[in-house]
């Protein structure tokens, strides 16, 4: 066992982005089988089991998303830096560059998010009557979520991890 306690946040939230992944993932899968089973069975279903769905696999994306990024998931074009990697004060500086870039994306996308959430308040789902706030929220969470894991990086002045068994692209 490590005695490592600089992971220890990270692995919690990994670990509760999993389960809350599992669980919409759950939620989905018996609701859309009961729904099959009512058409296909009885010639009736379950009206709110698409909307349901619908809001749980946005949930889960951005869930997801935002777990994956400390973990070095996400797509990256990596054959700059690996050419870069044996210069660490140019390889340091394409950190730099590169966590300014996700900080500015993630502001955008919060920003148009936030836009969303505001206009969703005022308006219902037409089925179970949520707010419909509540599909653009979570890429409004994950954007924030990613932006300040990025600026933490950037202050710690992190170099890029090129070994996550990422080939070179």
């Amino acid at each position: 066992m490590s005695t490592d306690t600089s992971a220890a946040p990270t692995g919690r939230f990994t670990r509760a982005a999993h389960t809350l992944m599992a669980c919409c993932l759950g939620v989905m899968a018996v609701a859309v089988f009961i729904n099959v089973v009512l058409r296909y069975g009885f010639g009736s279903g379950v009206a709110a089991s698409e909307e349901l769905s619908r809001l749980l696999f946005v949930w889960m994306v951005f869930i997801g998303a935002a777990a994956s990024y400390p973990m070095g998931e996400h797509m990256a074009f990596t054959s700059l830096a690996g050419l870069l990697q044996g210069r660490p004060l140019w390889f340091g500086l394409l950190s730099a560059v590169i966590r300014l870039l996700v900080i500015a994306a993630c502001t955008m996308l919060a920003w148009g998010a936030w836009q969303q959430v505001v206009v969703g308040l005022e308006s219902h789902s037409v089925v179970l009557g949520y707010s419909a706030a509540l599909l653009p929220l979570p890429a409004f969470l994950c954007s924030a979520a990613i932006g300040v894991m990025a600026l933490i990086e950037l202050i710690q002045r992190k170099p890029l991890d090129l070994g996550h068994g990422a080939e070179v692209e």
